[in-house]
Formats: C-alpha cells, structure tokens, sequence
C-alpha cells in the first residue's frame, strides 16, 4: 500500500492558485452547501490574523464526485468512520486520538452533497491509517443537533480537523481534492518535507545545509488556517520526492507558537504562503504565492538551472 503522502498528493495533485482571503477562513469550496440547523447570519466568521494570503498562480477547478446516493450507516467498507451520536461521544474520540489528526464529517440526510463526498472520506479512511474520521449526522437526533450548534456547524457537508482536541481548520461544500489535500496538510507527517516548529530547528537545519556540497533549502512558510497554504502543499510533496538529490524541503506554520511567529516577522514575512530559498546560510531569495510553475521556476534557478519565462 502506498504511503499516506503519496496517496494524498496524487489524489490532490490539482494546484490551485492563492486566493484572497482572510488567514482565518481556509478557502471556500465550489460546491454549494445545504443550510441547517441555526440562521445563516450566525454562520459568519471573522477575518483575523496580520498575515494574509498571497494571490497568484492559476486555479484547476476540482471535478464533481460521482452522481448517485450514497447511504450513510451501515456503508460496506467504512468501518474506519466512527459514527457518533452526541457531544459526549464527541468528545471521548476527541481525547483518544491524542495528537492524531482527526477529520469530521457534519452531514445530514436529506442533503445531497453530503453522500457525494462521503465515499471519498471513506476512501481516504482507508489509506491514511494515522488519521481518524469521524461522521455527525446533524439531523439524527436532538443529541446531534445540539453538537452541530456547539461546534458552530451551519452548514453541510462541513469538515472539521482537530489535532489534541484544537480545532485547527475547516472547510464546507468542498470536493474529494480539496479534502484529500487538507488532509495531507494537517496530517502529513511522512513525506520528506521537514516540519520546523521553532527558530532553532530552521537554525539548525540551515547549519546542516552549510558549505561545499549543501543543497538548496526552499522553506514553505504558511498558517495552519490558510487555504492557499492548504493547496499548494500537494505540490511541496512532490517536488520534495522529485527534487530530493539537489534541494531540502521544509515547511513551518507562523501561528504555531510564539517562537514562529516572531520568525515569521522577523523574515518580514506579510503574505502566505512565502517560499524562502536558502543557500549556503543565507536567504538568496523567496517566492510569494502558489503557482506551480512559478515555484518551480524559482526553484531551479536558485539551483542555477537557467528558466526563460
């Protein structure tokens, strides 16, 4: 079986440009979502965050999953879908998956596009043995209502990622790549990216990379809850398997503690997400935006392949 970041990147492999939007938000899906639950007005999110997304690159529109209902319970092939039935369940999955990732699924029957991504979810359920899904059908009971109103779910399909009980992204009427990509973002722990959570692992890997015979460092700078961050992470994975011989890849998250964030600044870091290209120990370069081919350009000049645009 293939790994889950080579399963994830092929499946999310459409890369789509940054978009305009509030570093809170994490990218809107294509797919129109059901209302339920409480007023519409409620649903609105504020926009936070200094940092904000860089526009650039182009936009594959991701496909329509396949038409046709899927049942939610009792589906062959989804035992790794919990389903859960209130807040108290809820909660006790939250606590047992420690630091896992952990995907969850607002639904409702009467809604259309919810049994259209699920079997994607369930797909997904297979492959990635290290993250847990979960399945909240809102209007199953009073029990599920209350935990959609809770967790603020005002519309489906919603998907909520939490790591150690945090809610750390969330997305609604999304399509399977965007999920898919999501889930290689916040789950990703097996690919050749290097995750750097302090100024001291950036130092230190800088320091690895020093002298005759170091290789390019490319250090994708994002926020967890970025969605231009979000798509073009598939991209990082597989350059970082492509380029492996000449170039390092590594990635941190300014909002992931105090000691990124105040690398971020430090860099001037003001769009997300920068690319920054160091050789030798020192920063020669950087990238803001999430173009494929722009990032690749840049890539191979730092490399000092020659790029005509």
């Amino acid at each position: 079986m293939a790994s889950t970041a080579a399963f994830l990147s092929t499946l999310a492999g459409s890369t789509s440009r940054s978009a305009t939007l509030g570093c809170g938000g994490g990218g809107g899906g294509t797919k129109k979502a059901a209302r339920f639950l409480i007023p519409a007005a409620a649903a609105k999110r504020p926009r936070r965050g200094m940092v904000r997304a860089a526009v650039s690159g182009t936009e594959k529109a991701g496909t329509a999953p396949a038409s046709g209902e899927e049942k939610k319970k009792g589906g062959g092939g989804d035992e790794r879908v919990v389903k859960v039935h209130s807040a108290e369940e809820f909660d006790v999955a939250l606590r047992a998956a420690k630091n896992r990732l952990v995907v969850v699924e607002f639904a409702a029957s009467h809604s259309v596009n919810s049994s259209r991504i699920y079997p994607c979810m369930v797909e997904l359920s297979r492959t990635c043995g290290d993250v847990d899904f979960l399945l909240v059908m809102g209007d199953e009971s009073e029990a599920t209502r209350e935990l959609c109103s809770r967790e603020g779910i005002t519309a489906v399909p919603h998907f909520s990622f939490y790591k150690g009980a945090e809610k750390v992204h969330e997305e609604e009427g999304i399509g399977p790549d965007q999920l898919a990509g999501d889930v290689l973002y916040y789950g990703d722990h097996h690919s050749a990216v290097v995750q750097l959570h302090s100024r001291g692992d950036v130092e230190s890997l800088i320091s690895e990379h020093r002298g005759e015979g170091g290789k390019l460092v490319v250090l994708d700078v994002g926020l967890k809850r970025c969605g231009p961050c979000v798509k073009v992470y598939p991209t990082v994975v597989k350059l970082s398997r492509t380029m492996a011989d000449t170039t390092i890849f590594a990635r941190m998250n300014g909002d992931e503690n105090d000691s990124c964030m105040e690398f971020l600044r430090d860099m001037d870091v003001i769009e997300v997400p920068t690319f920054l290209f160091i050789k030798d120990g020192e920063i020669v370069g950087r990238y803001v935006g999430s173009g494929r081919g722009e990032l690749v350009g840049e890539i191979l000049r730092y490399n000092g392949v020659r790029v005509t645009y």
